[in-house]
């Protein structure tokens, strides 16, 4: 079975180890920069898409989700900016994904049976003065029908600005599925990637974080825009 520094060669000797979605244009990326942001998706409003029906709030306010948890490890860091580009502070991010085989934690009928109680792969966070929040995660698996995504809430105060969800490119899952034994299923019936999702399919661009190889797992990154002016937002 291939370890995860073999995982990693694999991937170096693909491709261009950034997003996989296309390339970003050097204007694009020059403008993020001069906007201080962490990822090229500039000044895009970020979709909405459905909670789907596994959240709720642990009110866990922690940036490792892990729980002990194995699965190939994730950073992830997201930034919240209004409709210019400017950064929303004090605005608290949730974040919540399946484990390596496809579970939510706090439910029942899971593929692993009854996981009510846990809170793994769940947590909070507030945005600083940049906007940002950071994780400490694994590389979501997947269940039937779904590809591979994390759900985000932005809250401020008590006022739900945004519910989205995070796509990543199809040819990390594919290879973090396919070789690393913590994503090891029985049977792949059931897998989808993006392309065949229908709500990533409908979330489009705006919807899919950069990925880069750092040492030991990905770094995933992705600016998340909410509609509006931040004076009015606040």
């Amino acid at each position: 079975m291939i370890d995860r520094r073999q995982l990693l060669q694999s991937l170096a000797l693909a491709a261009p180890s950034v997003l996989g979605i296309g390339a970003v244009g050097q204007a694009l990326a020059q403008e993020a920069r001069a906007a201080h942001l962490i990822a090229a998706n500039v000044c895009q409003v970020t979709p909405q898409t459905t909670a789907g029906p596994f959240y709720f709030d642990p009110r866990l306010m922690r940036g490792d989700i892990r729980d002990g948890k194995r699965g190939h490890p994730m950073a992830l860091r997201l930034q919240v900016v209004d409709s210019a580009c400017r950064p929303i502070e004090g605005a608290r991010v949730d974040v919540w994904h399946c484990d390596a085989q496809g579970n939510y934690s706090g439910y029942p009928g899971q593929e692993q049976g009854d996981m009510r109680g846990a809170t793994f792969l769940r947590g909070a966070q507030m945005t600083n003065q940049a906007g940002r929040v950071a994780f400490r995660s694994i590389w979501p698996g997947w269940y039937r029908g779904r590809t591979a995504h994390v759900h985000f809430k932005v809250l401020l105060g008590q006022r739900d600005l945004l519910t989205g969800q995070i796509f990543f490119p199809d040819r990390f899952s594919r290879a973090v599925f396919d070789q690393l034994p913590d994503y090891a299923r029985a049977s792949t019936r059931g897998r989808i990637f993006n392309d065949q999702d229908g709500i990533a399919r409908r979330a489009g661009q705006g919807a899919y974080a950069e990925v880069t190889q750092v040492e030991g797992g990905f770094d995933a990154a992705m600016v998340i825009g909410l509609a509006g002016d931040r004076a009015a937002l606040l």
